[in-house]
């Protein structure tokens, strides 16, 4: 796979401890909506060796002139690097990578669960389907634990409002004090079920935790849901 040299745009807070870091976009860089790249920092080591490299999921969609990436920024060596970076600071990447992405087929209703951090393969999806006025029905469940913590939940407001095929059901399973009005039940069988019954033989993707992952894939092998109906992806050390 092709290793590209980049730069850093700049940072966004886009979360309660999450980050949005905004880098060049190479010249001959091509990739689809839902794929990961391999983002490879210098001087990222830990004092055990481990790699320099990290991968993330793009949140930007192919017809933005810059890439994105979003994470939580956790206590580890490589977070620590990428965090330190500024804005014109030079490092490299390599990809694309992934098959999380969208079909061509439009027929079927697409159902993309996310938790947490999650969200981004989705958010590439999300905007590239509006932006091109793709026939794709889309489905959003989110889970957070409250607004705070939901990564780019107003851009998502935004992307409803102005795309009749994307409708959106957000969750906050621990508000404590927090203001919303929306959902609070964890994503399970039942939610799910709930909010897919008007839904024909949708296709379900999962992202998030892979605790959440697994669990959720039994959910709905246990609805009667089709492995090859699934698609998901866990996000280990986010």
């Amino acid at each position: 796979m092709a290793t590209y040299d980049t730069s850093l745009i700049k940072t966004a807070s886009v979360a309660r401890g999450t980050t949005a870091f905004h880098f060049r976009k190479p010249e001959g860089f091509i990739y689809e909506p839902g794929q990961t790249i391999s983002m490879i920092l210098p001087k990222a080591d830990d004092a055990q060796g481990a790699s320099q490299k990290h991968t993330f999921s793009l949140v930007s969609a192919p017809y933005q002139d810059d890439l994105c990436v979003a994470t939580r920024m956790r206590d580890s060596e490589f977070k620590r690097a990428l965090g330190a970076l500024k804005p014109g600071a030079a490092f490299q990447f390599s990809g694309p990578y992934g098959k999380l992405t969208l079909p061509a087929q439009t027929q079927r209703p697409i159902v993309l669960i996310a938790g947490g951090i999650g969200i981004t393969p989705y958010m590439s999806m999300l905007q590239h389907t509006t932006h091109e006025k793709l026939e794709h029905k889309l489905l959003l469940l989110y889970s957070n634990r409250n607004p705070d913590d939901a990564a780019f939940l107003d851009t998502l407001q935004t992307l409803v409002a102005h795309n009749p095929n994307v409708h959106m059901q957000a969750t906050m399973t621990a508000l404590q004090g927090a203001a919303w009005s929306g959902m609070t039940a964890p994503l399970d069988a039942s939610t799910i079920k709930n909010a897919t019954s008007s839904l024909h033989e949708p296709i379900y993707y999962l992202v998030g935790a892979p605790g959440m992952v697994e669990a959720l894939t039994d959910a709905l092998r246990g609805l009667g849901v089709n492995d090859d109906d699934i698609r998901s992806e866990g996000f280990y050390g986010y």
